[in-house]
């Protein structure tokens, strides 16, 4: 079965909806609305300068995505990226998908001139966590903070 990284498409939202469901099960901090979620997905990929939706796709179903999007950091003196909802269906994890997704997002970013990728990640994710140890990524002082409006 071909396996393949693509940029996701609007014909896709319901399966990228379903996933988000999954991942928010995973992280504490979010409520699962499938509207608020599928209105985020068409917003990113209204954007596609700024905004990356990946999707993977297995035998015709998509079954992991990953999202960026561009910031001006401060700190670096320009682009950087913030990297959201890495998730792979459970059945296919472990298969080297949410590297291959990281990868892409990293040269989209840097294609773009981004010289920093972040993310937030729950704390009590061990997996995600030792994840993204095993990919490189560094665990930061900085707490994550937010305040609805």
């Amino acid at each position: 079965m071909t396996i393949r990284v693509r940029r996701a498409a609007e014909a896709d939202l319901p399966e990228l909806v379903e996933l988000l469901r999954l991942l928010f099960t995973l992280e504490a901090d979010f409520r699962f609305d499938p509207e608020r979620q599928r209105r985020g997905l068409v917003a990113m990929l209204a954007d596609p300068a700024r905004r990356l939706v990946l999707a993977v796709e297995a035998g015709g179903a998509v079954i992991g995505m990953a999202t960026g999007q561009l910031l001006v950091s401060t700190a670096e003196g320009g682009p950087a990226c913030v990297v959201e909802d890495v998730v792979v269906a459970a059945t296919w994890r472990g298969q080297g998908l949410g590297g291959r997704m990281l990868d892409q997002v990293a040269a989209w970013a840097r294609d773009r001139g981004a010289t920093r990728l972040q993310l937030v990640a729950d704390r009590e994710n061990e997996p995600a966590l030792r994840f993204y140890d095993r990919r490189g990524w560094r665990r930061t002082r900085l707490v994550a903070l937010h305040r609805g409006l």
